[in-house]
């Protein structure tokens, strides 16, 4: 089994998408980007591309978010194992480093960011990657991998003619890959606690599965060293509540551990997403909201409580 990371496909794979999700946060977390080199390959309209979203601090102080998306052929779409690389046009991503060379009617993006080392998910037989056993399962309608919950940014990205600085700044990454995104889903990950050793990842969506379907979910918390999973597959029960398409409110309980997330967005703006017919499924996606977790360890009494800013929400329904 390949490491989520590296490029799962080839070039002749129809339908199918992949997608990398590359997020920066200034070490201020008043500036925040988000880039999503990919491919879609489908009879009509195949084609690699990079997304980005960021949120920026303007003159007068208020954050200031902004999307686009850039196509290239498919030819300009190459990629390595070892070591890992995907280059599209004249951009790199990589396991070390960002080079970014963007430009389109009303963006230009120039820079490198270097990438502190990863911090990963913890695996076993299990659970290979975040799928856990669902990994190991052919042919379901979207893989997803969380590659690092947490890394340490050096570098500047020149926006519009304005140096950013993400020196001292934190990363996190993750992938999606597969033939269409999920019908419905949320999707909630901060790295930027009080704690800066604390991270989260959540994502609960719809699973078309050999002719059935489900509502399956998966959560990886960070918390003082140690990695909590909680997932269909760990038979956690979850409840959630989405309010008026606002706000989520999450509770996932066992009968050792009790997590509550509760997430709300801030501004947000229109990415695509990929569908068998293309790159052709609006949604939605803020950088900027909080979201707030509290946490129980019932056998020890530990409690933790914190609010994680720069929070990237997703709620599609």
């Amino acid at each position: 089994m390949k490491k989520p990371l590296l490029f799962q496909g080839n070039l002749k794979k129809k339908p199918y998408f992949e997608g990398w999700y590359y997020k920066q946060v200034s070490e201020d977390k008043k500036s925040a980007i988000s880039f999503i080199p990919g491919i879609s390959l489908n009879e009509n309209d195949p084609h690699s591309f990079i997304q980005y979203i960021f949120t920026h601090d303007n003159v007068n102080g208020n954050p200031q978010m902004e999307s686009g998306y850039i196509r290239f052929g498919v030819d300009e779409f190459t990629w390595s194992d070892k070591p890992f690389a995907v280059k599209i046009g004249d951009n790199l991503f990589t396991e070390n480093f960002v080079s970014v060379h963007l430009q389109n009617d009303t963006h230009q993006i120039e820079g490198m960011l270097h990438l502190g080392a990863f911090t990963p998910i913890e695996r076993s037989v299990y659970m290979p990657n975040i799928m856990g056993p669902f990994a190991y399962i052919p042919h379901m309608e979207c893989y997803h991998g969380v590659n690092s919950m947490s890394h340490e940014l050096n570098g500047t990205l020149d926006i519009n003619g304005e140096n950013i600085e993400f020196t001292d700044g934190k990363g996190y990454i993750e992938k999606d890959w597969g033939t269409n995104f999920p019908r419905d889903y949320v999707w909630l990950q901060s790295n930027h606690f009080n704690d800066s050793n604390t991270s989260i990842f959540f994502s609960n969506a719809h699973i078309p599965f050999y002719g059935s379907e489900f509502q399956g979910y998966i959560c990886n918390l960070l918390l003082e060293g140690k990695q909590y999973r909680f997932a269909t597959y760990t038979k956690t029960p979850m409840e959630i509540e989405i309010k008026e398409g606002k706000r989520v409110i999450v509770c996932m309980e066992d009968d050792k551990y009790r997590l509550t997330l509760d997430a709300q967005p801030a501004d947000q703006k229109e990415l695509l997403a990929p569908i068998p017919e293309g790159m052709k499924k609006i949604i939605k996606e803020g950088i900027s909201g909080e979201l707030k977790i509290t946490f129980t360890d019932k056998k020890t009494g530990y409690h933790y409580e914190d609010i994680g800013k720069m929070a990237g929400i997703e709620i599609v329904e």
